[in-house]
């Protein structure tokens, strides 16, 4: 798995940037003071009703969800004005369900590092902000004073104040007014630059940490995937074909007994054990298919599924739209996810139909859903299927969310880049 550190923001910025930058900080000013005020509004009075009656907590949940929109806005905004190549922020997910689940979700949201450093941006933003707004104004007023001596006056005031000064000083004061605005305007974009770096972009340290540690999760997804496969070879090998396979021994046997006292209760043996015989092989096809869909290399993804729900035994309304193909890896990890998903709701969730749909997202992700009308309740135990979905995923650098509420409906969401 490769990966390059984003590029740095520049320290020297184009004109069109520097007046973006200028424009974006003063809307800052008003906006970000506006957002800031409202964060400090929802968990003011979040924490004060808390311990009063309980609708606090409405207070903080919105809190954290608006958090979140104003981290997402700044990173989608110092990405679009300085071109630096800033990953998307996206929101976290325990892939727990039900109430606990969304309850240690919204926990692991705010304690979100990346999330804190888009704020951290966003204030310091809003502080530039505030300084440039007024910067802005003394610009202009600034100018206006290096024509006062043509108005007549022999007396004006200086800008933005009370403080009342001759004519004749006001160009003076008017050229420093201008130098220094003009000052704080041409250095505030570079500064803003600087700072946004030094708390969006990753350093190549964490960048390493960050490979090495998705490196890490994907090896042990691995490992435990290849366990859990072996784990279900061996246990549909011993309870399905081996037994079946140990009948037709026996059956073949007992007609070597009859073949001459009994010719024709021999020969219904032999058939007996014929039809066992195509049964067992039909097993080893379908295993042999589990643990690798050649059809899936041949003619893809969508060929697969849909000779997968042709297979299935309840309906499966199949909606798979992609525009060409992805990696082998993360094929076979969203067709392994999908036919294990069919399996539980064949043999377990009592579902009477499914649906699947596939999606080769704009992030270059490929996307996939499972959902059944069983009646719900999986849980992710060592060894079981769900937890051979959710290790092969990981180990294609993927992700698997399972929601199962008592009752149903079971969903199943995973996403693997197209390219792992």
């Amino acid at each position: 798995m490769t990966s390059t550190a984003p590029p740095p923001v520049r320290q020297r910025i184009g004109i069109l940037t520097h007046l973006g930058a200028i424009a974006q900080l003063a809307a800052m000013g008003i906006v970000g003071t506006g957002v800031f005020t409202m964060l400090t509004v929802l968990l003011s009075v979040g924490l004060s009703l808390l311990l009063v009656i309980g609708i606090g907590a409405l207070f903080l949940i919105a809190f954290v969800y608006v958090l979140y929109a104003a981290g997402w806005l700044e990173y989608e905004r110092v990405d679009g004005l300085y071109n630096c190549g800033l990953p998307a922020l996206r929101p976290r997910r325990s892939g727990r369900p039900g109430f606990g689940g969304w309850l240690r979700t919204l926990w692991q949201q705010f304690i979100d590092g990346p999330m804190w450093r888009g704020i951290a941006s966003a204030a310091i933003a809003t502080v530039l902000g505030l300084i440039v707004l007024p910067s802005i104004t003394w610009f202009v007023r600034s100018i206006g004073m290096l024509f006062t001596p043509l108005s007549g006056a022999d007396v004006t005031r200086f800008p933005g104040t009370g403080i009342v000064i001759g004519t004749e000083w006001a160009v003076i004061v008017g050229i420093i007014g201008l130098l220094v605005s003009a000052a704080i305007l041409v250095g505030i974009a570079p500064l803003h630059a600087v700072l946004t770096r030094s708390i969006l972009v990753p350093s190549r340290e964490a960048i390493l940490a960050e490979q090495a540690r998705t490196a890490g999760v994907q090896r042990e997804g691995a490992v435990r995937a290849s366990e859990v496969e072996r784990t279900r070879i061996e246990r549909d090998l011993h309870d399905g074909v081996q037994p079946r396979l140990v009948s037709v021994g026996m059956t073949l046997g007992l007609a070597q007994q009859k073949i001459d006292s009994d010719p024709a209760a021999a020969k219904e043996l032999i058939d007996e054990a014929h039809t066992s015989t195509k049964a067992a092989i039909t097993e080893l096809r379908q295993l042999a298919r589990g643990i690798h869909a050649s059809v899936l290399d041949d003619r893809g993804l969508d060929a697969a599924l849909s000779a997968l729900a042709a297979r299935s035994p309840i309906p499966v309304q199949l909606d798979v739209r992609l525009d060409g193909r992805c990696s082998s890896t993360a094929e076979a990890a969203v067709y392994f996810a999908i036919a294990e998903s069919l399996t539980n709701a064949a043999k377990h969730s009592r579902g009477s139909e499914a649906r699947v749909v596939v999606r080769r997202r704009d992030d270059g992700t490929l996307w996939a859903r499972v959902e059944d009308n069983g009646m719900g309740g999986a849980r992710v135990l060592p060894g079981g299927g769900l937890d051979g979905i959710v290790n092969r995923v990981a180990a294609a650098g993927g992700t698997a969310r399972i929601d199962s509420p008592t009752g149903g409906p079971t969903a199943l969401e995973v996403s693997v880049p197209c390219a792992s």
